[in-house]
């Protein structure tokens, strides 16, 4: 039996959910699917070390789930501030019989990347798989409105911690090891209201594309995913509220995709099944069109 995209999940309007970011999970309505009841694995990543930056909610709280039930132990990386979502996500990769790692911190710190590199080395005793998910936003309501500081944050959140976390894991990378940026359908359709945003995932895309020349000959395989609009704490956090109660509604699909809905292209991704991709840039966007 199928089932329809249009309807398998809710639809806006959704009602009015004010948070700081970045946001938590337990306090959305609705509560985003991660695939915690849902998600089953197949063995695709067995005996496989990842590191996921961003990896306590949203997007990379899926990736988390998804992985350790394809046999992966999982490190994630989270902001200090959002200690019990990730050790929400800890139990759920220890249910699924793997090792977890939890890695406080910040992306911003350039030191952050080398020590997270390291540490997730130390206890699995290798790193196959490196998703560079983690990510701040802040909507502007004009180009005067974006604080120097805000807009520097963009960029060594979005930007600069994927360099300093890919560039320490390196080293670790063997031949079949696989990096994943998640990117976002703003790199090729900027919003005027996300500027900074939309500009570093802009930034991101571009690395996938030169990072997959670049490691090619070490045998590494690079490329990104661009999810359209996915109900992650992002939106009530990032978004006014307004935009919240239609989040999702601007996509052929008519609402916003879940966590759950772009796990598989993470796995895809990482797995050997994807040996000769590489330079990839995925988009999951509701029939979104993205070129």
């Amino acid at each position: 039996m199928t089932t329809d995209p249009l309807h398998k999940y809710p639809r806006p309007p959704f009602p009015a959910q004010p948070q700081g970011f970045p946001g938590r999970t337990g306090r959305m309505e609705p509560e985003p699917d991660h695939g915690e009841a849902s998600y089953a694995g197949s063995g695709k990543l067995t005996g496989r070390a990842a590191l996921i930056t961003g990896g306590d909610s949203g997007i990379g709280r899926a990736v988390a789930i998804a992985f350790a039930r394809e046999g992966a132990d999982v490190a994630i990386s989270y902001l200090p501030e959002e200690q019990a979502d990730a050790e929400a996500v800890g139990q759920w990769i220890e249910k699924a019989g793997r090792r977890a790692l939890l890695l406080p911190g910040d992306l911003k710190d350039a030191a952050y990347g080398p020590q997270i590199v390291a540490r997730t080395v130390e206890a699995f005793g290798r790193l196959d798989v490196l998703v560079n998910n983690g990510a701040f936003q802040q909507p502007n309501r004009d180009l005067g409105a974006i604080e120097d500081a805000i807009f520097e944050d963009h960029f060594r959140t979005n930007v600069f911690g994927p360099f300093y976390v890919t560039k320490a894991a390196l080293p670790h990378l063997k031949p079949g090891a696989s990096v994943i940026f998640t990117s976002s359908v703003n790199s090729k359709h900027p919003m005027p209201t996300l500027m900074a945003y939309s500009a570093t995932k802009g930034a991101l895309s571009n690395m996938v594309l030169s990072l997959a020349q670049l490691l090619a000959e070490k045998g590494i395989r690079v490329n990104g995913v661009l999810p359209g609009p996915i109900w992650t704490p992002f939106i009530p956090a990032g978004m006014s509220q307004d935009a919240v109660t239609s989040f999702g509604s601007q996509v052929p699909f008519g609402r916003p995709g879940q966590p759950a809905e772009l796990a598989s292209a993470y796995v895809m991704l990482a797995s050997d099944e994807s040996s000769y991709t590489s330079g990839a840039l995925v988009t999951v966007a509701g029939a979104m069109p993205v070129f």
